[in-house]
């Protein structure tokens, strides 16, 4: 007799299988970082409880309902679409003084610290969390994850659209879209981590440089 045949976690089996230049890519990607950690302590432990805390939250998706609308969530943050989107809005229809001005601060920021962080994904050169127990349960535009260009550009409009959004609606969505990644088993906490501090400053900086005088 057979065993009962286990079940694959929740949204894998509807996502396509990788093509042979994705593959090589990852393996490139990952042969890269092992090279840059090799004999490093320090960063071997950050590693380990980077790994641990990525195992944990990745380990929550068990409900398919709920990993189809954060896998619909989150496909709003990629290449900062939705941040995007909500700064040419606010720059085409906010009526009040000064304001359309400001979305276009905003918008520049969060432009500007996708494009930075794409920039240190080709440096890095992180591959994504690969784990046959807890497969990504959706696909990503490319194999590399440090840093998260979603958690980058999110953290980019929370500074560059103050002000202009209520703060406590607009901090949450883009905490949940940056940690969305994590759940849906693409991104390991660090990532998340240097994203928001990269898109947060790179944001202020675009911020002073276009301060009007």
């Amino acid at each position: 007799m057979t065993g009962p045949q286990q079940q694959p976690p929740p949204g894998v089996e509807d996502l396509p299988p990788l093509t042979e230049a994705e593959r090589l890519d990852q393996s490139t990607a990952r042969r890269s970082l092992r090279a840059r950690l090799t004999g490093g302590p320090v960063l071997q432990a950050v590693g380990r409880v980077d790994t641990a805390g990525m195992r944990q939250i990745r380990g929550l998706a068990r409900s398919r309902r709920a990993t189809a609308v954060i896998r619909s969530y989150s496909h709003l943050g990629e290449h900062g679409a939705v941040w995007v989107a909500l700064g040419v809005a606010g720059v085409v229809v906010d009526p009040r003084p000064g304001a359309r001005r400001r979305w276009a601060t905003g918008l520049a920021g969060v432009v500007a610290a996708y494009l930075t962080n794409t920039s240190l994904k080709q440096v890095a050169r992180r591959p994504r969390p690969d784990f046959e127990d807890l497969p990504p349960l959706i696909k990503t535009p490319g194999p590399l994850s440090f840093p998260s260009s979603h958690s980058a550009s999110s953290a980019a409009a929370v500074v560059g659209y103050a002000g202009l959004l209520p703060t406590a609606p607009l901090a949450t969505l883009a905490s949940t879209m940056a940690i969305s990644r994590v759940h849906l088993g693409v991104h390991y906490p660090s990532d998340i981590a240097a994203g928001a501090t990269l898109g947060t400053l790179v944001a202020r900086g675009v911020q002073r440089a276009l301060r009007p005088d």
